[in-house]
């Protein structure tokens, strides 16, 4: 079983930066895709950014493109996500999750992910 800690979460004002971690614990196949997600207050979780664990390729939702980069370290098990030029709306709480390899389901959707981190908090000032 694959464990999900994110850290790197915390307060910055807008136009800032942060990154974000998310260390995974336990076998994980190279097959398989890593993504973020983040969830504000009454709205419902919205895909941010995926990862292939093998070749690196990269998905990215349309609100955070030319702004986020996703990326991994395979040595460390741990995906990355750099926030740059943040904004107020991306204040949420950030999820990292595992889509298992063989799912056929789209890896934007949070259904297609069957493990995830108990999150971490991302507030962004005016």
């Amino acid at each position: 079983q694959v464990q999900l800690v994110e850290s790197g979460g915390g307060l910055v004002q807008a136009g800032g930066s942060l990154r974000l971690s998310c260390a995974a614990s336990g076998r994980t196949s190279s097959s398989s895709i890593m993504g973020w997600f983040r969830q504000a207050p009454g709205k419902e979780r919205e895909f941010v950014a995926a990862i292939k664990w093998s070749g690196g390729s990269t998905y990215y939702g349309d609100s955070v493109k030319g702004r986020f980069t996703i990326s991994r370290d395979n040595a460390k098990n741990t995906v990355y996500l750099q926030m740059n030029s943040l904004k107020p709306e991306d204040t949420a709480v950030y999820y990292c999750a595992r889509r298992p390899s063989g799912s056929t389901v789209l890896l934007s959707a949070t259904r297609a992910y069957n493990q995830w981190g108990q999150g971490t908090q991302v507030t962004v000032s005016s």
